[in-house]
Formats: C-alpha cells, sequence, structure tokens
C-alpha cells in the first residue's frame, strides 16, 4: 500500500507482546455503588450509571466472559465490572484509540477458553503481538500512529453517517408505503353501503364481519417435531410472521401423508390467520397460500376460505391496516402471550367493495409492495457493504508484514 509506504517511510515496524503496551485489569461489582452519571460496562456495553469511577483515563476494553467480540474505547471516567477487562495504556509508547483500532482487527472468538460460556484470559491476552511503528523514534511512531487515527475515525464518521442516512432512507419508504395502503383501504364505516377512494370517487362498500365472508376453520396441532424434508405442504403458525411475506406459492415446511391425515387443509385462495404471538402486531397477520398443492396448517392459526366476492389478497392486505389493528386489540387477551381467539377474530369487521375494485387495490398494493421489498433488502446489504469496505480499509491501515521485527 503505496500510502503506507510513505507514511513509514522506511520505518522499522515491531511487533511488542501486548502486556509491554498495556496493562489488563479487572473490575469489580458495581452492586452497592450509589447511582450517578457514570456509565458502568460489562461485556454486553453500557449496564447502569454510579457516582464514582474506576478509571478516568483512555482506555480499551476487553471482554472476559459472554460477548468477548465486543470491545469499547472510552475516554472518559467510567466502572467496569468483572466480565469486562480494563487497560491501562502506556501512553508514551501507543497512541490509545490505535490501539483499539488494533484490538478490533483481532480475531478474538480463535482465543476463546471457555467450555461453555465465551471467555478471554489475561495471559492469552497478554501475548497478543501489536505492531508499533518507528520504536526507535517514540515522537516519530506516536506521530504516525496519531495518522492512522485520524483517517480511521474519518472512516468511521463516514460509515457511521452514510448508515444514519440509508437506514433513515428504508424507514421514510416503509412509512410511504404503510400510509398508501392505509389511505387505499380506509372507508368510512358511517357510510355502509358506500364510500369515497383514495381520490374521491364513490365507491359501493359493504361491512360485514369475517365470520360472514367465507369459511372459517380452526387449526389443530402441528408440532414443529412433526416436520419432514420433504412431503405434504405445511404451514406453522410461527412461519407466517418470521418467514412469509403476504403470499406464497410455496411452503418452508412439510409433513408426511400420515401426520397431514390428522391436520385442517388448506387450498388455493385459502388465507391461513395467527390467533397467537408475543406481540399484538404478528396476532392477525395473513397469509394467502397460492400453491397448486393442498397444504395444511396446525394449531394457533385459523384457516379463511373465502366466499367468491372477497379477494384472499385483499384481505391479507386489510389485515396489515391501522383500522384491523385497532379492532383486533379489543378483543386481545394475555400479556407475556397475545391471543385473539377464533370466534373473536370473525367478529371484525371488513370493508367489501366490488371485486374489481379490490383488484385495483390489490393490484396497487403489490406494486408497492414489491417496490419497498427491493428497497427493504437493498439498502441492508448497502449498510453491510459499507461496514465490509470500512473494515477492509481498517485492517488494511494496520496490517504491518509479521516479518517485522518481533519483540520478546
Amino acid at each position: 500500500m503505496k500510502f503506507m509506504e510513505k507514511l513509514l517511510n522506511g520505518a522499522v515496524v515491531e511487533w511488542h507482546p501486548l502486556d509491554s503496551v498495556a496493562k489488563i485489569k479487572h473490575g469489580k461489582d458495581w452492586k452497592g455503588l450509589n447511582e450517578g452519571d457514570v456509565p458502568v460496562y460489562g461485556s454486553g456495553g453500557i449496564m447502569g450509571y454510579v457516582d464514582t469511577y474506576s478509571y478516568n483515563k483512555p482506555t480499551v476494553l476487553i471482554p472476559r466472559k459472554g460477548s468477548i467480540t465486543n470491545i469499547f474505547y472510552v475516554d472518559t471516567p467510567f466502572w467496569n465490572v468483572d466480565t469486562i477487562y480494563y487497560t491501562e495504556i502506556d501512553t508514551q509508547v501507543i497512541v490509545p484509540k490505535y490501539f483499539y483500532y488494533f484490538v478490533k482487527t483481532i480475531d478474538l472468538l480463535s482465543l476463546d477458553t471457555g467450555s461453555g460460556r465465551p471467555s478471554l484470559t489475561q495471559s492469552i491476552l497478554n501475548k497478543i503481538p501489536v505492531p508499533i511503528p518507528c520504536p526507535e523514534n517514540p515522537k516519530k511512531s506516536l506521530e504516525i500512529q496519531a495518522e492512522i487515527v485520524r483517517i480511521l475515525d474519518a472512516f468511521t464518521a463516514m460509515t457511521a453517517e452514510l448508515t444514519a442516512e440509508l437506514t433513515a432512507e428504508l424507514k421514510l419508504r416503509n412509512q410511504q408505503y404503510q400510509y398508501f395502503r392505509d389511505k387505499l383501504l380506509t372507508f368510512d364505516m358511517s357510510e355502509s353501503s358506500s364510500s369515497s377512494d383514495e381520490i374521491g370517487r364513490r365507491i359501493e362498500v359493504e361491512w360485514k364481519m369475517l365470520a360472514e365472508m367465507g369459511e372459517l376453520v380452526r387449526g389443530n396441532g402441528l408440532p414443529k417435531a412433526d416436520f419432514t424434508e420433504s412431503g405434504v405442504p405445511a404451514i406453522h403458525y410461527g412461519q407466517i410472521y418470521t418467514y412469509y411475506g403476504l403470499s406464497t406459492v410455496k411452503t418452508k415446511s412439510f409433513v408426511s401423508l400420515e401426520t397431514a391425515k390428522k391436520l385442517k387443509k388448506v387450498d388455493t385462495g385459502d388465507v391461513v390467520i395467527t390467533n397467537t404471538s408475543e406481540n399484538l402486531e404478528d396476532v392477525g397477520k395473513a397469509l394467502v397460500y397460492l400453491g397448486k398443492q393442498q397444504a395444511v396448517t396446525g394449531g394457533h392459526a385459523t384457516i379463511f376460505k373465502p366466499n367468491p366476492y372477497i379477494l384472499g389478497k385483499y384481505f391479507a392486505y386489510y389485515t396489515q391496516t391501522t383500522s384491523f389493528s385497532e379492532q383486533k386489540r379489543r378483543y386481545a387477551k394475555g400479556t407475556k402471550v397475545i391471543d385473539v381467539s377464533a370466534t373473536d377474530m370473525a367478529k371484525i369487521l371488513i370493508p367489501v367493495p366490488p371485486v374489481g375494485e379490490q383488484t385495483r387495490i390489490v393490484d396497487i398494493l403489490d406494486k408497492f409492495d414489491a417496490l419497498t421489498s427491493s428497497i427493504s433488502e437493498g439498502l441492508p446489504r448497502e449498510i453491510e457493504l459499507r461496514q465490509k469496505q470500512y473494515e477492509y480499509y481498517r485492517d488494511l491501515l494496520l496490517s504491518f508484514p509479521q516479518s517485522s521485527a518481533q519483540v520478546h
């Protein structure tokens, strides 16, 4: 790398054992301390705040147990518990932030000594070789390290800014989609026979209870232990909010023919609705099954077999609206596990415009959904790419030839 060659300008890089540039120190219990504004660090990050500190100089925190890849740079007073070490850094030899960036490049998982919970010991950490450029000239060495830190700080800030912008863009697109979906599917409940669409056209709309719109069949059984690698397509209720989108032609899971005989059947065009989840948002989530082969489903799910005048996808989109959410909230029971029974789900009112209007709405929302899904997949990939790009340049800046002198 020409930049590094220019920066080093022929200077030798020596690899010093970690314990020659920083002393590893244990943390202490914090339970007896008073509340304050000094952060308390564990291997998972900040745990709370107290009124005193264990150290007040720039340091690198290295986990002792637990999340051993969580490295922290701290340059304000802090307290650390016994699951994370702090380091007393020899600032005459090494710039603390340079030390931090270098430790971030180490594969700490490969140094794990724990049989169960991941662990790092002082004896192993102390032996880690740390590159020190131009050690015979401490002033020049610190200047080189400071320049590397300056570049990496700029990369870090740029990556964080870009990630924040992409995350905000993703949030905005999702909000736009939700707005237009609700707009398309909002009808005036006070007008039982007609309402206005999103551009003011009068649309004939009937409000019907779900039970009036088709047959509702309660699922039964289907523990995950019944799954097989192939066989009869099976839809597990938990997969509806963790795996599937609005519709599917293929199932993630299968069961044997014998097991399928005991379960409720899902035909093409049927909608499988979840009755149970740990949060209200996932209760009432709908999946339209479009597969050619008959499928099955189990407990905590209700099969909705719609009448000819209701499109499964129209109904499924409606279950995502604010109006549907407000209605199901009235019937929700439970605290840790939320449930809306099939009986109560059947009472929820659904606006039913003509099939042609349902088709128009579904077509528009399908396009929005495809666009939003594309963005939702593309932006996280872009964020991941930028993070990898940052890590690549960080590692490149901190990669010195191992043939450089090693000090023992």
